[in-house]
């Protein structure tokens, strides 16, 4: 059966670990220790790699598994560096088959926090479908424009927005309590947005993990996936102070004002 889990990396990465039996994949390592640790102690082959954006945080522990793991297989954005050689590149609507787990994944093309930054989804028909989107959506909020725009970064999230509402989002940072404090500045009076919130802190003080999220959740509590709708706009115009006429100029005046909350 396939499980999904998240390796703690860091002081707020998730590397997620996706396995079927003794065969495993994981996402976005950017550190290897932790891996090493938990195949050892499961006894799990590492068939796959999993990249979704070039960052170290992301990236650093690739070699270092390559060399306890030189089978498994590296997959990453053809539009970024590769982070090892002999790495698969992959584009927009590429597939990924990793047949000893019974997984496939599409490639889904998400620029805006990185140029070349890409999701994994897998559609299968004894699960949800599961996201795998990196720095792109997380729970709450979506990542910094570093190297693109705000309009690529607004376009690759409503691609996201029209996977299926079941889909499960595994983003790879616990960022999810602070993006929902400014998702409540924004929209104060938006009861999912207060039901999810106190349900978040009562996981943090537990010590466990808030994700995956789903797609469902992210439309009715996101406001980077609200930035069409009135109140959001209002909320945006009112901390700019001034008129915002498209759904663009919204959507970055959120991101500029995430910047600096």
């Amino acid at each position: 059966m396939l499980n999904v889990s998240p390796i703690p990396a860091f002081q707020d990465n998730y590397i997620w670990l996706i396995t079927n039996n003794n065969h495993a994949v994981v996402v976005d390592p950017g550190e290897a220790a932790p891996v090493e640790k938990i195949l050892a102690e499961r006894g799990l082959t590492l068939d796959a790699i999993l990249i979704t954006h070039h960052h170290w945080d992301h990236t650093g522990g690739v070699n270092a598994l390559l060399t306890s793991w030189p089978q498994a297989q590296v997959y990453a954005p053809a539009a970024e560096a590769m982070p090892a050689a002999g790495a698969i590149a992959l584009n927009d609507g590429d597939h990924v088959s990793l047949p000893a787990l019974e997984l496939e994944l599409k490639v889904i093309s998400v620029p805006g926090h990185t140029l070349g930054h890409i999701a994994y989804y897998a559609h299968q028909h004894s699960t949800p479908p599961l996201l795998f989107c990196g720095d792109t959506l997380f729970s709450g909020g979506c990542g910094r424009l570093f190297e693109g725009t705000p309009k690529q970064m607004h376009d690759s999230l409503q691609r996201l927005a029209g996977l299926p509402d079941d889909t499960r989002v595994y983003c790879t940072h616990e960022y999810t309590q602070a993006n929902l404090a400014f998702c409540h500045a924004v929209e104060p009076n938006n009861p999912e947005l207060k039901k999810y919130l106190q349900n978040v802190a009562k996981l943090r003080q537990q010590g466990v993990p808030t994700l995956p999220s789903t797609m469902a959740r992210e439309k009715a509590v996101n406001v980077f996936l609200r930035a069409h709708l009135a109140g959001v706009r209002a909320a945006a115009q009112a901390h700019q102070g001034a008129e915002l006429n498209e759904v663009i100029e919204v959507f970055a005046a959120l991101r500029r004002w995430k910047d600096d909350f």
